[in-house]
């Protein structure tokens, strides 16, 4: 349907307003903790709170960086987060090939529901439980304890993830590869992941995000400072009759710029990759 350049000038001026109330709405509470982290303690705590800063200063990251366990709680999330990546992706990859190759077999078909299931349990029902399990392995106040339930709590989606671009590539590059020799798992590392690198990107993203930003497990498994990781960190800026705001939005800000650089420089894969499982080739 043809329309006049004044109602196309309309429409698009509508999508724009609608765009940038949106992104701003968005940004909004990353905006004011960067402001927060920026402003004097007297400004944070005035009656009158404003957006503007009137004499800006970097000693609640300082203050982060030299007068508390940050750095600490940082490396701990770091490690944590890189390792529940690399575990989840591995599991991921032999499981999203199973469920999209071996789909047949009835075996596999309840692997997946039991997977699909398994996402629709909020995750604080079984917090008891994997605290009862853990502490009887002895894994509390250590990495393990994490490792695992991060692990737990990301390999379905990533599975799910996985299969759904396994099922976008043709068969038939497989049976080529079968033909030249290469054994099954040859033909997942050295024909199918080579051309999965977004879906891959994504996946891994995906993990480290799902670990970075976790808070319940890490707070309830971790009561060792040398062991906790960065959100129950930020936490204990928290006190018992006064909190550090200025500090509390400072580390904040310090904890998201990782995540912020690692996506500005993967965008373009994360959406390949996100969109990849979606037209089935």
């Amino acid at each position: 349907m043809l329309i006049s350049k004044r109602k196309q000038w309309i429409v698009q001026s509508i999508t724009y307003i609608v765009l940038i109330g949106f992104s701003f709405y968005c940004l909004f509470p990353f905006l004011w903790m960067v402001v927060t982290s920026l402003k004097p303690d007297n400004e944070i705590r005035t009656l009158t709170p404003s957006f503007l800063i009137q004499h800006p200063t970097i000693e609640h990251f300082i203050n982060v960086l030299t007068g508390s366990s940050f750095l600490t709680f940082f490396k701990n999330s770091v490690y944590v987060s890189l390792v529940v990546t690399a575990a989840s992706l591995i599991i991921s990859i032999f499981a999203g090939y199973a469920l999209s190759r071996f789909v047949r077999f009835r075996g596999v078909k309840l692997f997946g529901v039991a997977m699909l299931l398994s996402q629709m349990i909020p995750g604080v029902l079984l917090l008891i439980p994997l605290y009862l399990t853990m502490k009887e392995l002895h894994l509390i106040n250590t990495y393990n304890s994490l490792i695992l339930a991060y692990t737990t709590f990301t390999v379905p989606l990533c599975t799910f993830m996985m299969k759904g671009f396994f099922d976008s590539i043709p068969i038939d590059m497989e049976e080529s590869a079968e033909i030249d020799g290469c054994t099954r798992v040859g033909t997942i590392f050295r024909i199918l992941l080579p051309v999965s690198l977004p879906s891959l990107v994504s996946t891994s993203m995906f993990g480290f995000l799902n670990s970075w930003n976790e808070f319940m497990f890490g707070f309830v498994f971790i009561n060792d400072e040398q062991h906790r990781t960065l959100t129950p960190g930020i936490y204990l800026f928290k006190g018992l009759y006064q909190t550090d705001w200025g500090s509390m939005m400072a580390s904040s800000v310090l904890s998201v710029l990782p995540v912020v650089i690692m996506f500005l420089f993967l965008q373009r894969f994360l959406v390949e990759g996100m969109t990849a499982g979606a037209v089935k080739g």
